[in-house]
């Protein structure tokens, strides 16, 4: 398996270029069973990365484009009255795929956002009174614009949470923009990616990351750095439960793109600036953006053993 995992590292950096860390973290979410949300300015890549993990891993693809009209329906999908049969057929929205892109999250109404949050949530949706199940695996990449660009409205705390993982790819280094100026064109690379992997193998996969072993001293250790958010000033609010689980979970995720079965507490100061970074919020900061300096007092002041 592991293999196979470096494979697709490798393909997806060879469209990507100059981001391996950033891929390494979106592959790690997706085995954690989480969702990534990727903010940037446009024309960064954001759209790229989530055709090319598609591609690789052989998901099913669809890309909602967030718009200030987009209603839930045109997520999640409607009725719609069928005269030859006489009954009224569900006809399912872009939600229903493996790998769901939802561009823009933030140009989009807080209604039509909320339409995401049962289905990052629960794997599934209600619609009309009906429960219907979403695929096996299922992975959602939001994408936003920084919130000072016009247009926006601002994801809800509630909505945040929901994303195990947020990222930035930010500009590419010279040597990478250089070769991307002189290389093939990226639509015609990913027109050549072909599966890498299999669903029952992803599945096993997302299931092995789950059963990583975790001690009681690196429970302490996720424990603490919980606790310092919960009882420091400077700390607007503290992590959730949700928020400890989601940690703690990545960790096992990228201990396992490291060949390993078990978590060091490396393996979490490498995810906590994308797992909580977005979760904190100074509380002198009313912009809502302190969240990386919090983390950097984190992984400085809080003993890992």
């Amino acid at each position: 398996m592991r293999t196979r995992l470096d494979a697709c590292l490798r393909a997806v950096n060879e469209v990507l270029l100059g981001k391996e860390a950033q891929v390494r973290l979106a592959l790690a979410c997706l085995l954690a069973r989480g969702h990534l949300l990727v903010e940037d300015i446009p024309g960064m890549g954001k759209t790229t990365l989530s055709h090319t993990l598609a591609k690789v891993l052989g998901l099913e693809f669809q890309r909602i484009q967030f718009t200030s009209d987009l209603l839930p329906g045109d997520i999640l999908g409607t009725s719609v009255f069928d005269k030859d049969s006489g009954q009224f057929v569900f006809h399912p929205g872009p939600i229903f795929a493996e790998l769901v892109l939802a561009d823009e999250i933030n140009r989009a109404t807080p209604k039509s956002q909320s339409a995401l949050l049962e289905a990052m949530e629960e794997g599934q949706v209600t619609i009309e009174g009906a429960t219907r199940p979403l695929p096996d695996p299922f992975f959602v990449i939001a994408t936003q614009n920084p919130v000072s660009s016009g247009g926006t409205f601002v994801l809800p705390e509630s909505q945040l949470d929901r994303f195990l993982m947020r990222v930035s790819l930010g500009y590419p280094a010279k040597a990478a923009e250089k070769a991307l100026l002189l290389g093939e064109s990226r639509r015609d690379l990913l027109t050549r990616l072909e599966p890498l992997l299999e669903h029952d193998e992803l599945r096993a996969i997302q299931d092995a990351v789950g059963n990583v072993r975790v001690s009681d001293a690196l429970v302490d250790y996720v424990l603490r750095l919980v606790e310092a958010t919960r009882t420091q000033p400077q700390f607007a609010w503290g992590l959730s439960p949700r928020g400890s689980l989601a940690l703690l979970a990545a960790a096992r995720a990228w201990a396992f793109l490291d060949g390993r079965d078990y978590v060091i507490p490396e393996d979490v100061q490498a995810v906590l600036p994308t797992v909580v970074g977005h979760r904190l919020r100074e509380r002198a900061d009313a912009t809502g953006h302190g969240g990386g300096a919090l983390v950097q007092w984190l992984l400085r002041e809080v003993p890992a053993l």
